[in-house]
């Protein structure tokens, strides 16, 4: 699946471009007018973006306001990254994992987002460490080739989806014990590929079952799936650049 990036820009000519640009480099794009539009969008979808890229210069909502609000909206693994066409203000790019000088190409475009997940990943403590199992995820990549451990993860993301919406309907018919069935499935699923996160997520809401938070719960896990997609995407990009892949060319 491309890494999915919202454009945010009031300059119509400039957004299209970037929607151009990145299209062809093989990056999935949608394009707000405004960060009010943006922040109107998040709102309605079910997944967010793995990356924002956000002109600083806008009416209405901008700079450091904006990016603490898509914090709030966006999951914790979303890349929030600013651009702008004069040097960079500190004060208002304040907030942003990162700054691009317009106009820029889509290889430092490509760096910045491997750049950034290549911190995270080498955090010990940090957010990264719980999202996935460092030893089964090493062991998995040292057996197969890139494509078959990309197909890996791509199938068991799907699958657990496929199980949350049974569990969403289990939930609709105060089926508890439908419900612990497919947590447990995802359980064991995601214990195999190192998805610790939602190993863990899927180990309470079997012990749980249908209480009070199981909502909280299934959003609480799609947006840990968003997590885990987001970083083995950036890993892909990581890999691809050390193999003399650009980002041209991904």
């Amino acid at each position: 699946m491309p890494v999915q990036v919202l454009v945010v820009d009031d300059d119509a000519l400039s957004r299209e471009v970037l929607a151009l640009l990145l299209h062809g480099a093989g990056y999935a794009v949608e394009t707000a007018d405004s960060g009010d539009a943006a922040l109107l969008h998040l709102q309605t979808v079910r997944i967010v973006p793995q990356v924002v890229l956000t002109d600083l210069q806008m009416p209405g909502t901008t700079g450091r306001e904006l990016a603490l609000r898509l914090r709030g909206l966006c999951s914790p693994a979303t890349m929030l990254l600013a651009m702008s066409a004069s040097a960079r203000d500190d004060e208002s790019n304040r907030g942003y994992d990162g700054f691009l000088l317009k106009p820029f190409t889509m290889g430092i475009f490509t760096a910045a987002i491997a750049g950034n997940m290549a911190k995270l990943s080498k955090e010990p403590n940090g957010a990264a460490a719980t999202v996935l199992n460092e030893v089964v995820y090493n062991q998995l990549a040292g057996s197969m080739r890139p494509p078959k451990l990309k197909q890996l993860y791509t199938l068991c993301l799907a699958d657990v989806e496929g199980r949350l919406a049974t569990m969403r309907r289990a939930a609709a018919g105060d089926d508890d014990a439908a419900y612990k069935r497919e947590a447990h499935a995802i359980k064991g699923g995601c214990g195999m590929v190192g998805a610790l996160e939602l190993q863990t997520l899927a180990t309470s809401m079997e012990e749980r079952g249908l209480s009070d938070d199981h909502v909280a719960s299934l959003k609480e896990f799609l947006v840990a799936c968003e997590r885990l997609r987001g970083m083995l995407i950036a890993r892909e990009i990581i890999h691809d650049r050390t193999s003399g892949v650009s980002g041209e060319d991904a």
